[in-house]
């Protein structure tokens, strides 16, 4: 089947875009948009994933304010239409890795949105990611990760926020290929040989942020063993470190080659509360980062990535019992955490991956992705201020930050 995208002679492959070159249920392309303003404690995040093999498209729209989240979640089946819309809501890519409009028109909800998403530097192609599990690719992932802001409005019923560059700030990301094994459409555990146990070094932190504190503008992430090493690692991101900053578009690429951290978490919680940053580039030059959380971080459980993040107990990966549009949201206050969460009808083995890495604790749940405050000084002295987002979390034993590994 031929789609708009086989008229470009940008080709890859012998078959048309329409076709996958993988049968795996766990193929998937899509989008994550963030836009932000600390002042305001709001964090907007919209994204859908195309999984060309069960022929969905599916994404949500979440809207956090200072800890109240209402998501809105949707799919249809994909081959009908291959734009990159979905009921009310839509991505236009204006001029491709630059300007990006993204609506959401009326709908039960009562959240809105008209906004052209604008990147305040290039993107940065993160290394490739590949995890393997006796033998078999778990995990053959390309992405890349954009600093940027926006321009227009979001609304949520009666209450309604101007979005303009000077107060509002962005992050968004593109990634294609095997990223996770997705239950319900993932193979049977039980009807496995056990996992690998001793397939490489264990992640035990990441910290991944996009950010804009004008004149500066970059993304950067870090991944480290319980004992603190930045090696390559097994698993979905596998980096040790990687990043680029920028002066804009024409000051050309700053390169990153290592990062120090200290970083003051709740002891009880392991939630973020400050970050201090020092990042040396590719020339030697020292850059000093602070990053300090502006509202309570978003939940990522309701997005429908998660069994029994929708009410059937499905993802937005699955079928809900309509091809051309399927539409649902719900509300949950989040502005104290950790907090009880029980996800939608969800049982047997998938249940054990519904929460996702780094978000519970016991019977609560936890965000890992926060809306930061950011201070930058570069080599010079020249400081700038502004945002990113921050996904932060430790797995298990950190020797610095998580030492008894609860």
């Amino acid at each position: 089947m031929l789609t708009p995208y086989d008229e470009f002679p940008v080709h890859q492959a012998s078959r048309p875009f329409s076709y996958i070159p993988s049968t795996d249920y766990n193929w998937d392309d899509g989008y994550y948009f963030g836009v932000f303003s600390p002042a305001e404690g709001v964090h907007l995040s919209t994204g859908a994933r195309i999984n060309a093999n069960s022929d969905m498209i599916g994404g949500y729209a979440l809207l956090n304010v200072r800890g109240h989240q209402t998501t809105l979640r949707f799919n249809r089946c994909w081959r009908r239409n291959f734009n990159v819309e979905v009921g009310p809501w839509k991505v236009e890519f204006v001029e491709p890795m630059k300007r990006i409009r993204l609506t959401l028109g009326p709908n039960d909800s009562g959240m809105q949105f008209d906004l052209m998403w604008e990147g305040t530097s290039p993107p940065f192609l993160e290394e490739h990611h590949v995890a393997t599990n006796r033998g078999r690719r778990t995990t053959d992932q390309s992405r890349y990760s954009q600093p940027g802001t926006a321009r227009g409005w979001i609304a949520l019923g009666s209450k309604r926020w101007q979005v303009e560059p000077q107060g509002w700030h962005g992050a968004r990301d593109h990634s294609w290929g095997l990223y996770a094994e997705r239950p319900p459409l993932s193979p049977v555990a039980s009807l496995l040989p056990p996992r690998e146990t001793d397939a490489g070094p264990k992640r035990a932190l990441r910290f991944w942020t996009c950010f804009r504190s004008e004149p500066f503008s970059g993304f950067w992430h870090v991944h480290e063993t319980p004992d603190g090493e930045q090696v390559k690692m097994n698993d979905v991101f596998g980096t040790p470190f990687g990043g680029t900053l920028y002066r804009g578009w024409d000051a050309g690429p700053v390169a990153l080659s290592a990062v120090r951290h200290d970083i003051a978490i709740d002891r009880a919680t392991l939630m973020l509360r400050r970050a201090d940053i020092e990042l040396t580039d590719c020339a030697g030059g020292i850059w000093q980062q602070t990053f300090e959380p502006a509202a309570p971080p978003w939940v990522v459980q309701t997005m429908g990535y998660h069994p029994g993040s929708w009410k059937d107990g499905g993802t937005f990966f699955t079928f809900h019992g309509s091809e051309e549009l399927a539409i649902e949201w719900d509300h949950f206050d989040f502005s104290n955490q950790p907090c009880p969460y029980e996800p939608y009808r969800v049982s047997g083995e998938a249940a054990a991956t519904t929460f996702g890495e780094g978000a519970t604790r016991g019977a609560t749940v936890q965000g890992p992705e926060y809306l930061c405050k950011v201070t930058t000084r570069a080599p010079d002295g020249t400081i700038g201020e502004g945002a990113g987002q921050v996904e932060f979390f430790l797995n298990g034993r950190h020797g610095r930050y998580n030492p008894d590994g609860s």
